[in-house]
């Protein structure tokens, strides 16, 4: 009897760890995974709806930590990157991984092996630049504030950097990309989705929500900046390899107007 299927999950790395589970209880023979808010059936494949179930993420989880803490790590930060197909792709990943007695995690003759550390190294250039590059703006609420616009869905790797860094204040990072954000109270780090009208970039045109001195505080940085640059010493090319050009607009010693 066929037991190809299409497994359709809602988007979560738990959803997609349950998957990983059902797949491997059920014996199924995966044509793919796919997220439900872009789901495409197969013309010659049956489509099985996965809830997501934590314990069996956690099962799947685990399993994979005792094989390789490395491979697991990267199994995450692959996932982040959203890849086209990356599903799939982790999921012959983790069957090798399961399947070998040795560590497959640095076998980069495998191309499986070798795309899964790809996207793990871009995920993980990402989320460091995210935590370089952050500018926080002070609200009337006394909330410091920041947007970004990252290639990949960085915003949980970033999280526990921020808590250590600003642990004694009140902060909000929101992706305008993706359209949600992570609040973090003082005592602990939330998902939040905020109705926001325009991107709060760091330009030179002031906006009501942030308190009047923030400005003063921007242009000082944004002084500063510009006077310890020597200009003879200067190189765009390299200067914009180290800070793409993608991420200026939310850099307040970059100020513009947007």
């Amino acid at each position: 009897m066929d037991n190809s299927k299409i497994l359709i999950y809602d988007g979560s790395f738990n959803g997609f760890l349950t998957s990983v589970f059902v797949a491997f209880e059920e014996k199924i023979q995966v044509v793919d995974i796919q997220r439900s808010s872009i789901q495409q059936n197969g013309l010659f494949s049956d489509s099985t709806i996965i809830f997501t179930h934590v314990e069996k993420a956690k099962r799947v989880w685990n399993g994979i930590d005792k094989k390789s803490h490395r491979a697991l790590k990267n199994i995450y930060f692959a996932f982040m990157s959203e890849s086209k197909n990356v599903e799939l792709l982790l999921y012959r990943y983790i069957r090798k991984l399961f399947a070998k007695r040795f560590a497959i995690q640095s076998d980069y003759s495998d191309d499986i092996v070798l795309k899964i550390v790809q996207l793990a190294k871009s995920v993980g250039r990402e989320k460091h630049r995210m935590e370089a590059f952050v500018r926080f703006q002070l609200t009337k609420d006394d909330i410091y504030f920041a947007t970004i616009e990252p290639d990949f869905d960085v915003l949980p790797l970033i999280s526990k950097h921020f808590r250590s860094r600003y642990a004694d204040q009140h902060w909000l990072i929101y992706d305008v990309k993706r359209k949600y954000g992570i609040f973090y109270n003082l005592t602990g780090v939330e998902i939040v989705s905020l109705d926001l009208q325009g991107v709060f970039a760091n330009s030179i045109l002031r906006n009501d929500c942030f308190i009047t001195e923030e400005y003063s505080y921007q242009e000082l940085w944004a002084n500063y900046f510009k006077s310890t640059n020597i200009r003879s010493r200067i190189n765009p090319k390299l200067h914009a390899q180290h800070v793409p050009r993608r991420y200026w607009k939310y850099l307040s010693e970059k100020k513009q107007v947007v």
